[in-house]
């Protein structure tokens, strides 16, 4: 989930919002100050359901942003790097680069998310409580009350045993520290998840043919969100286990073609497209990495714009190429991929450029990555 829109840095975390937050902070506020606020506490003026509204949509997500920032700390404390945290609209991601060590560092990793929401929806809870005691039984004890059950919810949801979830996270840790096997612990996970989409979606159809109406669409879509992404994980454990033991110089193109960046579209359409056999090509200058175009890029330039537009100016930065070594593994490679939306990694040593991997160079060496699997497991092998 990419962010559209940037917010600054958090403990150097680079934190970003997705447009589709917009969606659901309208509706939250709308639900509380049209609905459940003017109906618990009658003949308030407008301005003050709407005040309240704003306000706990805003601390709920500033909430949300606690428990990513949680999952973001104790990943870099466990030696992960973290590419960003972005806000949208199932709640928020944390985009770690790369595995978890070991299962109690997943744990670790996993845990502090639904444990800082429920400490949230606690601290919230007893302020309410405070308020009521006090005898105080207006507005902004409701909205009190709503964050704190909000917060908790959010904190019990998590800790379900069902990848995407926190809890499918901490349902790995467990399976994998019983049988040592991560891609198994991934796979149990990613089921759980599956299993828990599904029964979302089936009680989302029976809520909404029995009048829940919106309730009932909110959980099918958060059940169809959950099936797709489990479904995802359980492909990315495969693969990683396929890809296991693999280095990038097995499977890269070595010496790949390369153009200087000043060269026109113009020019290298006329001239060079045709001469090459690929569909990306790396930019260098003095033999390393600035920049890599592709075909795709290139279609994108207007035809009355190729003479004047150069290859740098359409291809992906020098600060979004993907970087790796020869003697990197694959699957330490593979998270990286998406930091430049072409999905291609160039391969250097000693800062010259000496091959490149593409998703197809990927899919071959998981091809053969699962054949070897699969002969391994066979009986005399």
């Amino acid at each position: 989930m990419r962010a559209s829109f940037r917010l600054g840095r958090i403990v150097g975390v680079p934190v970003g919002v997705n447009w589709s937050v917009l969606v659901i902070f309208l509706l939250i506020a709308w639900l509380l100050s049209a609905n459940q606020f003017p109906r618990t506490y009658p003949d308030q003026p407008g301005i003050a359901y709407l005040l309240a509204g704003l306000a706990a949509a805003v601390v709920f997500f500033l909430g949300l942003l606690a428990h990513e920032v949680s999952h973001a700390v104790i990943a870099k404390r466990n030696g992960l790097e973290v590419g960003g945290i972005t806000l949208w609209l199932f709640g928020g991601v944390a985009e770690l680069k790369g595995e978890a060590p070991n299962p109690g560092a997943e744990l670790r990793i996993a845990g502090i998310g639904p444990l800082v929401s429920l400490l949230i929806g606690v601290f919230f809870g007893a302020i309410a409580a405070g308020l009521a005691m006090t005898g105080y039984d207006g507005l902004w004890l409701g909205a009190l009350a709503w964050l704190a059950g909000i917060n908790v919810l959010l904190a019990v949801f998590n800790v379900l045993p069902a990848a995407p979830l926190d809890g499918g996270r901490l349902l790995r840790a467990a399976v994998w520290k019983a049988t040592g096997d991560r891609t198994k612990a991934s796979v149990v996970a990613a089921r759980a998840g599956w299993v828990l989409g599904a029964l979302l979606i089936g009680l989302g159809f029976w809520q909404f043919f029995a009048g829940g109406g919106f309730g009932g669409l909110w959980l099918i879509l958060i059940g169809w969100f959950l099936i797709g992404a489990a479904t995802m994980e359980e492909r990315q454990a495969r693969m990683g286990s396929a890809l296991s033991g693999i280095r990038i110089a097995e499977v890269m193109t070595p010496q790949p073609q390369t153009a200087a960046g000043d060269m026109t579209v113009a020019d290298f359409i006329e001239h060079y497209l045709f001469a090459y056999r690929y569909s990306a090509l790396p930019l260098v200058a003095d033999d390393r990495p600035v920049g890599l175009v592709t075909l795709d890029r290139i279609r994108r330039v207007p035809a009355d714009r190729r003479s004047a537009t150069t290859l740098a100016e359409v291809a992906c930065r020098t600060d979004e190429l993907v970087l790796a070594s020869p003697d990197e593994s694959l699957n330490e490679l593979l998270p990286r991929l998406t930091d430049c939306a072409d999905g291609r990694a160039l391969v250097v040593d000693d800062g010259q450029l000496v091959g490149i991997v593409s998703p197809s160079d990927i899919s071959r060496a998981a091809q053969r990555g699962s054949m070897r699997e699969q002969l391994a497991g066979q009986p005399g092998s």
